[in-house]
């Protein structure tokens, strides 16, 4: 198959995604890569995306309101934690010696 035959088939395939994209009923995007290959040889890539957009009315749900305004945040502390050698999940751990000397 000669270079010329080549380029007309994949100019063809260009042209045949374009008139898809363009009867497609949605957006769409065409965009063609080359890249430089060993040999004196260049990749052609063609990137062909169809896609389908919708505008949907949107109402956000809000969140119930706490039943007593006093218990808001009474379960948070804004003092931080203090690690404990004896406490395995306050981060103690990485500090009981063990007998090794560096």
């Amino acid at each position: 198959m000669t270079n010329d035959r080549r380029y007309s088939d994949v100019k063809r395939h260009i042209d045949a995604l374009f008139e898809q994209l363009l009867a497609h009923d949605g957006f769409g995007h065409l965009s063609v890569e080359m890249r430089l290959l060993r040999r004196g040889q260049k990749e052609v890539i063609l990137h062909c995306e169809k896609q389908y957009r919708y505008v949907l009315d949107f109402v956000p749900v809000k969140a119930p309101e706490p039943a007593n305004r006093d218990d808001v945040g009474s379960c948070a502390s804004n003092e931080p934690k203090q690690a404990s050698l004896n406490d395995p999940v306050g981060g103690g751990r990485d500090l009981i010696p063990t007998g090794h000397s560096t």
